[in-house]
């Protein structure tokens, strides 16, 4: 079965750091972009990163600029986002998706279920 796993989420302080994974199964996560997308509550699902199968990344959420960062390890099949610095306004559910090419684009192929962020005191 085809299916990407997010983990890593939970509640964090404002300021604390959180790594998510992204997991694939039932394919070759290295043989694909890979992104990291998030929905806060009440508003519609944004980009946040993408790694392209040549480690290349593209940064879509310009407040994720200088605290996130993603990472791919194709050894263990999974990508990573590192967020440092975290604020209230990181707080959201956050989706990783594979592309259909080892390119960043904006069509997704496969999605995962989602891990949620809390960002609070």
């Amino acid at each position: 079965q085809l299916q990407l796993v997010e983990s890593g989420g939970g509640l964090v302080q404002p300021g604390g750091s959180l790594r998510l994974s992204c997991a694939a199964s039932g394919f070759t996560l290295g043989y694909y972009a890979i992104g990291w997308f998030r929905q806060a509550p009440g508003k519609g699902r944004e980009g946040v990163q993408c790694i392209s199968t040549n480690g290349g990344t593209t940064t879509y959420a310009d407040s994720a600029k200088g605290r996130f960062t993603i990472s791919r390890d194709n050894a263990k099949n999974t990508v990573y986002l590192q967020m440092n610095s975290l604020k209230p306004e990181d707080t959201g559910v956050y989706y990783c998706a594979s592309s259909y090419t080892g390119v960043c684009s904006i069509g997704m192929k496969y999605w995962g279920k989602g891990t949620l962020v809390t960002v609070s005191s």
